[in-house]
Parts: C-alpha cells; structure tokens; sequence
C-alpha cells in the first residue's frame, strides 16, 4: 500500500445510534481509527469488540485506565503494540487517558498513533498534552488525534503545534447537528506528507444520529514501498 487513511471519531459511549456510527465508518473506510469516549463500563469490553466487528476493523483490546480512548485498524496494517495510558486527573473528576500503537503499513516503517481525549480543565489539558507528547516522542514519525476540548488559541493545542503540525481540515466538527467549533483534529509530525484532503460521502441524517462530534480524517502519503514517506 502507498497511502494511509487515519480517522479521528469521539463516539459518545456509544450511547446514540451505534449502528449508523458503524456506517459512518464504513464509508470513511480508515486504515487506522482513533476513538474517543467508548464504553469502559458495564460490559465495556464485549461492546467496543462488537462495535470493531460492526465496523470491519481489529481491536487489539485491553483499554482499561484509557479513559474511554482506543484505537481500531484494518487489516491493510500490521500492529506492532498496542498500549494504554492512564493520565492522572483531580478527585471526582472524569478519568483521563490516552491510546498509543505502533502500526506498520506493509513494507514500510512503524508510524507511532495516539488517540487522545483531553480534559474539560485547561490548566490539566495542557499539562496531559506535555505528558502524551513525551510518550510518543522518539519511536518515529507520529500522528496524534482526537478531542481536544479546545481551539487553536489553547494552551494544549499550542504544546501539540509545537513539534507537530495540524493535518486535518479546518472545518468545525463539534455539535454534530450544527458545527460551531473545532474540537477534534489530527497532528502529523513534519516528515510525513499528508495528501490533499478527500472528501466522503457521508449520510447526514448517519452523522447527526451516531455522535455529537462528527469525525476528522487524513490520507498520508507513503511514499515507495521499503521508505517512510518525505
């Protein structure tokens, strides 16, 4: 394969119209998903597997402590791990967490992944940015995406730009029924090319139904097989 398609959906636990989520998917046709807010709860693990089958894509599992982040693939990729982070939040608050895999395209270098959700809280959004950012940092090329509960003037999302560069369209994605902001996005490390955005034609009525966010997604080039992309 010579190019790679990740996506970025928070699901809302799943709590709205699973099956049309699932169709939103289909259609988006991502080699690598990054996932926010799934069930972590009551039967967790038998849902977010049976949302992956729905889908057509691999769940690695094991998210516990992820803070309802994971991430799903096709099988055009090979995962070479797969990881979980708990990130430490203040008492009654939401738990915080973040997903981290390595994919390798086949014939081509690993690409670090992470799925992120940040906190309602700036002053910890920025402080959870810091953190993931050491986490990914070293393993190679990287894309990061997911909700950042801020826009580009927050603390966090300026710490992402830092080392990183926004890929993913600039539309707002947040209410699904009405879009006023831009909360869900994707940073891709300088090395990789990105390709123009192409759109999907995705079922509104689907979008509307299955979250309140609607979902971002990036195809990167490649480049020839044996090479990372330049």
């Amino acid at each position: 394969m010579s190019t790679l398609r990740v996506a970025s959906y928070n699901l809302k636990d799943l709590t709205l119209d699973r099956h049309a989520a699932s169709r939103v998917v289909r259609a988006i046709d991502p080699d690598v998903l990054c996932l926010q807010e799934v069930p972590r709860r009551l039967f967790a693990s038998w849902r977010v597997a049976a949302f992956a089958a729905e889908c057509g894509m691999y769940w690695s599992g094991r998210h516990r402590g992820s803070g309802g982040t994971t991430v799903f693939t096709s099988l055009r990729v090979h995962v070479r791990e797969s990881r979980h982070h708990r990130l430490r939040v203040a008492v009654l608050k939401r738990t915080r967490g973040y997903a981290v895999i390595a994919v390798a395209p086949a014939g081509h270098p690993p690409l670090v992944v992470a799925s992120v959700h940040l906190s309602l809280d700036a002053a910890e959004r920025e402080r959870h940015a810091g953190q993931i950012l050491r986490t990914v940092s070293g393993g190679g090329p990287v894309l990061l995406a997911g909700d950042l509960n801020e826009g580009e003037t927050g603390r966090a999302w300026q710490r992402f730009a830092e080392p990183l560069r926004l890929v993913s369209p600039t539309a707002p994605t947040f209410p699904a029924t009405s879009p006023r902001r831009l909360l869900d996005v994707v940073f891709a490390s300088p090395e990789l090319t990105v390709l123009p955005h192409r759109e999907v034609a995705l079922d509104d009525s689907d979008v509307v139904a299955a979250s309140d966010h609607r979902p971002v997604w990036v195809d990167l080039d490649l480049g020839p097989v044996g090479r990372a992309g330049s």
